[in-house]
């Protein structure tokens, strides 16, 4: 995240949505400033009295601008935690919709825990599967206040989850399972989000205002490939 402003050939704000991760997403400036090569996403407190919504995020996308197949993903970055904050590290499937096209999560964390979530969803995970065979997830303990890096090893018959160099959870092909079970073969986009408030993240408790302005910092996004896969369309390196 060199300069000062977001690279627009790989990256766009996440623009507001219904759902829960992105219904806070805000475009105001302030939300997203880039300083020192590092990306800041904040989450404040909406104080505009037209406001729609209590709190206001910042997110970013590479979908439609950079996706690649298989591959080695690291990111680093840290937060500054609050009751209510859920900054999260992800891909999506750049094909079909949700979670038939596969989702890929890097790193979700919620309030003050001291693990983040690592998990995969598909049509599979969501519809199908009732015994969650194979384990789709797992948790991972961090250093909370500090830096960690963030990662999986992805190829076309397993997802290895990483934090900090170390294996923490591996998700399988299984093709006796067929095909649902197993979106992970099309190229992948990233949204690295910082949201407040949800289902899941409120299950502990409400959001409280008193914690924020909350957020999280992004160092480096780093895409590493063999050239047999990086000789693919839609394939690639970016930061």
């Amino acid at each position: 995240f060199a300069g000062d402003a977001l690279d627009s050939a790989t990256w766009a704000r996440c623009p507001r949505g219904k759902s829960d991760w992105n219904d806070t997403m805000s475009d105001d400036p302030g939300l997203l400033t880039i300083t020192n090569g590092v990306l800041h996403l904040r989450g404040i407190v909406n104080d505009r009295e037209d406001g729609t919504t209590s709190c206001l995020t910042a997110g970013i996308t590479s979908r439609g601008k950079f996706s690649f197949l298989y591959g080695k993903v690291q990111i680093r970055a840290r937060f500054k935690s609050a009751q209510g904050a859920w900054p999260a590290l992800w891909m999506l499937g750049a094909e079909g919709g949700w979670p038939a096209n596969g989702e890929i999560d890097l790193m979700e964390h919620l309030n003050f825990d001291q693990k983040v979530y690592q998990t995969v969803h598909s049509d599979y995970t969501v519809k199908i599967d009732k015994s969650n065979t194979p384990k789709k997830g797992g948790t991972a303990e961090i250093n909370r206040d500090d830096w960690n890096t963030y990662g999986c090893e992805w190829d076309a018959d397993k997802i290895v989850f990483t934090v900090n160099g170390k294996l923490t959870h591996t998700y399988p092909r299984l093709p006796d399972k067929g095909d649902k079970q197993w979106p992970f073969n099309q190229p992948f986009y990233f949204i690295l989000s910082m949201q407040i408030g949800g289902k899941w993240v409120n299950g502990s408790g409400p959001t409280d205002p008193a914690h924020f302005p909350a957020g999280m910092e992004i160092d480096w996004v780093h895409v590493y490939q063999r050239k047999e896969s990086s000789d693919k369309p839609d394939a690639g390196d970016g930061k």
